[in-house]
């Protein structure tokens, strides 16, 4: 039922999604004119808005590309694509591999955004060169556990308010994970949806018939290449004592960090990552040329991120997240609060497809409703957070390092998320509201 129900969605997005990039600039100007149109700014003032926040998330940028290419280092290592090949062998049918590939993408996205986007890709690859299976759904179902990235352990917005000197600290001060990631309610909606995603996911699965396949040929990552040394530094460059002295000095300092008390954050997140995948390639010189492969996954975010930056600066500004977010919030109860905000969360990542970034922007809004209302804190900055994650099904910018693996485009794939973001509302909503 559910591939027929898909096709329409399909068929849409083909015909109408544009290249992310062309998104965000088409993004650019509708805000443009929703600032003049909704709150009467001069086109000047939206013009000096866009331009002076331009630039204003390129710090966030910077850790939110780490993010990416640390997690792709270290799932572009030999010892976690062995560990990848060897869980593929465990499919024998279409159906198995689109049900592996799912988990496998929710477990890693739980883990890290970055490792799981890569991981995601890489794994559905592993399968699609040993089963014939409908490729473009093979890669939506990599990308589709991608949702639970922000109730996860590199949650930027529940790492936020648990890092020390956040800019909302004056308002709520710093709220531990514990109240958050690894919160009752928020628990139960990862769990849910690790027995939803992959169900809906295996019941999109069209006929061999109607099935679009891959050569496994073209899919063949090749095998690392004994390096063939002619001058001297090219010992240093293919150095296992060296990248292991100075990777598990990275790992002391994070094993005493956490023994003194300190908890997940984004930078320690990064900094594990990074001194994990030095010591899994050996050296220097592999790690530097999956740099090299992660850099181009990276692409998108070096040149869209200014542009979002600018959007959240008019949004922010102008005063139209604020009428966006407090529409919602004055139709909100203690109770309900968590879902308007879940709701609004979505309407704005489409707009601020940056979790952090969105945080800036409701937080001043959701914050004050939430204590004028008397709502539970913790619940309402993860509801935004699930907010942000929910609609990246609809938001291509953050496939852009999935379909740059795959080889596809965003149209291929955003028909079965469009289908599988209705599905997977239902249940973000029950159980950021009753549980």
């Amino acid at each position: 039922m559910l591939n027929r129900a898909s096709k329409p969605f399909v068929r849409l997005v083909e015909r109408y999604l544009p290249d992310p990039y062309i998104f965000v600039l088409l993004l650019t100007l509708v805000v443009f004119i929703a600032a003049m149109g909704v709150e009467g700014q001069s086109p000047t003032a939206v013009v000096g808005m866009w331009g002076d926040g331009f630039w204003n998330l390129l710090t966030f940028s910077m850790q939110m590309l780490l993010v990416l290419i640390s997690g792709y280092m270290l799932a572009n290592t030999p010892l976690v694509k062995g560990i990848l090949d060897r869980i593929a062998a465990l499919a024998r049918s279409p159906g198995q591999a689109i049900i592996l590939v799912t988990f496998v993408a929710l477990v890693a996205s739980w883990i890290n955004w970055g490792f799981g986007l890569v991981v995601g890709a890489l794994f559905a690859k592993a399968l699609a060169r040993r089963i014939q299976v409908h490729y473009p759904l093979l890669i939506a179902s990599a990308y589709s556990g991608f949702i639970v990235w922000h109730g996860g352990l590199a949650g930027s917005i529940p790492l936020t308010i648990a890092t020390e000197g956040h800019f909302a600290q004056d308002m709520i001060g710093v709220i531990g994970t514990g109240d958050t990631i690894f919160a009752f309610f928020n628990l139960a909606i990862v769990v849910g949806l690790f027995i939803l995603v992959p169900v809906v996911n295996r019941l999109m699965l069209p006929p061999q018939s109607e099935s679009i396949f891959v050569d496994p040929g073209k899919l063949d990552d090749g095998g690392a290449e004994t390096p063939t040394i002619t001058r001297p530094a090219e010992h240093l460059e293919n150095s296992r004592i060296l990248a292991w002295l100075v990777g598990f000095a990275g790992l002391a300092f994070a094993f005493q960090y956490f023994t003194q008390g300190g908890g997940l954050n984004l930078n320690i997140v990064n900094f594990m990552f990074l001194f994990l995948a030095i010591i899994l390639h050996q050296t220097p010189r592999r790690l530097l040329t999956s740099l090299n492969e992660a850099i181009s996954g990276g692409a998108g975010i070096v040149i869209q991120f200014p542009f979002y930056a600018g959007i959240m600066a008019i949004m922010t500004q102008s005063g139209l997240a604020g009428t966006i977010s407090s529409g919602f919030a004055s139709i909100a109860s203690a109770e309900t609060l968590p879902f308007w905000s879940f709701i609004s969360a979505g309407v704005v990542n489409i707009f601020v497809p940056s979790g952090g970034g969105q945080w800036a922007v409701q937080a001043p809004v959701m914050i004050p409703a939430a204590q004028q209302l008397g709502a539970d804190i913790p619940r309402v900055a993860m509801a935004v957070a699930w907010g942000d994650a929910w609609t990246n099904l609809l938001q291509p910018f953050w496939a852009l390092p999935v379909l740059a693996i795959a080889g596809l485009k965003a149209k291929d794939i955003m028909g079965y998320c469009l289908l599988l973001l209705f599905i997977t509302g239902v249940l973000i909503s029950l159980g950021l509201t009753f549980l």
